[in-house]
């Protein structure tokens, strides 16, 4: 590839990124400000990531992510599940409830791994391509923690399933990521013993992806 072409993809990248980072969208001064590059230059990555539909601008000329990163996050979503399922799996035998991995997609969370324990007589019953919004339950609030900063885990009860318990962790340090891993159970979940096993599950997924 050319070095101009390299610089190019790699500026458009960073611009990508940054607008992914959750806050409002950005004007083209602004973009140029904290990217370091000129506006001809940021008017030019608008405009050829805006054909694509990568980027949208709004009435205000405010530059916000488009619907097409949507089609590549459905592509990505398949190779989560692959990367995720050893660690669930370990999960969900060792502490005897359905593990899952939780994505947010805005304001919701989506189920993309979930692994059942085998050798419980009774366990939770949780899908894949579950929605739920991130305000409730344990995988949800676990990412809300996440954009705060936090990474410790999160414990709730019935929130999303009556008599249902749940215990999630973050996981950590994937910018381009926010997701959770948690698990569920109608049995008692002891938070001191299952919650750092949840963290470190959700640690092992990040190192894994990194």
């Amino acid at each position: 590839m050319p070095a101009e072409s390299s610089q190019t993809l790699e500026r458009g990248l960073r611009l990508l990124r940054l607008l992914a980072d959750g806050r409002r969208g950005r004007t083209p001064t602004e973009l140029a400000t904290e990217l370091e590059l000129s506006r001809p230059v940021i008017y030019r990555l608008i405009t050829s990531l805006q054909s694509e539909g990568f980027v949208r601008r709004d009435a205000e000329g405010r530059v916000h992510l488009g619907f097409g990163v949507l089609v590549l996050a459905r592509a990505v979503q398949p190779l989560l599940r692959e990367s995720a399922l050893p660690a669930l799996r370990r999960l969900a035998e060792d502490v005897g409830a359905t593990a899952h991995l939780t994505v947010a997609e805005g304001d919701d969370g989506l189920a993309v791994a979930v692994v059942e324990p085998s050798w419980t007589d009774m366990h939770v019953a949780y899908r894949e391509g579950s929605r739920h919004p991130l305000t409730r339950g344990a995988a949800g609030l676990a990412v809300l923690a996440l954009r705060e900063g936090r990474t410790d885990y999160v414990v709730t009860e019935g929130q999303l399933q009556e008599g249902a318990r749940g215990i999630a962790a973050p996981v950590p340090g994937l910018p381009w990521l926010e997701a959770s891993v948690g698990v569920v159970a109608f049995t008692a979940l002891d938070p001191g013993a299952v919650g750092p096993r949840v963290a470190a599950s959700a640690a092992e997924l990040a190192r894994s992806l990194a």
